[in-house]
């Protein structure tokens, strides 16, 4: 059967008017829109004009950021892994920041039907002086269909590294059998999980006030956050993708200090 492959590769440069484009490329299924935003800095949004990926198919997205070049990325919608009936799905992302710029990666969620099989690695560099902001979002089954996942292969590495240097490595595995109905092994009960990665210096000094935000905006939503050598880390949980979402979205918006991009439609 025919398979779905698609690259999609934006650059951008620093102006005198905030970030401007240097390089476009388009190929296959993966789009890019750059719309119109009043907000200083531009919004890259990657879309899968395919609807979602299976066993085969192949999908790579680049963004490179220029010296002091900022920009907000996320996709047009979540990204939904259909059920596989041969091979594994694969999606790569690579971020590229220059020294003083600033990226905030903030992808609608993956969410992982039963039966699905994905292989995802997500590289982010960033040089001396560069930040970021960074979440991602796994999804398991459909709730409002009443899919329970027990069978689900995936292989989600992020990695994110300064100057050559690895400053996170984050990864998540589950191979089928991992997820036991009824129990929920390794996640409890959860089956919609977050993290959020926040890159900047002193980033350390603000763990007091990231915890405030997350009591005060997550509520049956479980969060924790840790802080220690220029990075954070966020770890969301809840039972369904819809609570998770709202409370990502609320701590997402409170740790930017200005909206999330439109698409998010919160």
């Amino acid at each position: 059967m025919q398979r779905v492959k698609g690259q999609a590769r934006v650059a951008l440069a620093a102006g005198a008017r905030g970030a401007c484009l240097t390089g476009l490329r388009q190929a296959g299924a993966a789009k890019v829109f750059l719309p119109r935003v009043h907000a200083p800095d531009p919004e890259v949004v990657f879309l899968n004009t395919a609807g979602g990926l299976t066993g085969g198919d192949l999908l790579e997205w680049a963004l490179e950021l220029g010296p002091n070049a900022r920009a907000v990325a996320t996709t047009q919608t979540a990204e939904r892994i259909y059920t596989s009936s041969t091979g594994v799905a694969r999606a790569r992302m690579r971020v590229q920041v220059g020294a003083g710029g600033a990226v905030d990666w903030l992808p609608q969620e993956t969410i992982l039907y039963e039966g699905s099989a994905l292989e995802r690695n997500t590289r982010i560099d960033l040089a001396a002086g560069a930040e970021l902001l960074y979440a991602e979002t796994l999804v398991l089954g459909r709730a409002a269909m009443g899919e329970t996942v027990a069978q689900c292969h995936l292989n989600d590495r992020r990695e994110i590294w300064r100057d050559g240097v690895p400053l996170v490595i984050d990864a998540v595995r589950l191979r089928p059998g991992a997820l036991l109905p009824g129990q929920g092994a390794l996640l409890g009960d959860a089956r919609a999980v977050a993290s959020v990665i926040w890159v900047a210096p002193g980033v350390e000094d603000q763990i007091a006030t990231v915890r405030r935000y997350l009591a005060e905006t997550c509520g049956d939503v479980r969060a924790a956050a840790s802080a220690w050598d220029g990075k954070c880390v966020i770890r969301l949980a809840a039972h369904d993708g819809w609570p998770l979402r709202k409370a990502l979205a609320a701590v997402l918006t409170r740790l930017r200090a200005a909206p999330l991009p439109r698409v998010w439609q919160i």
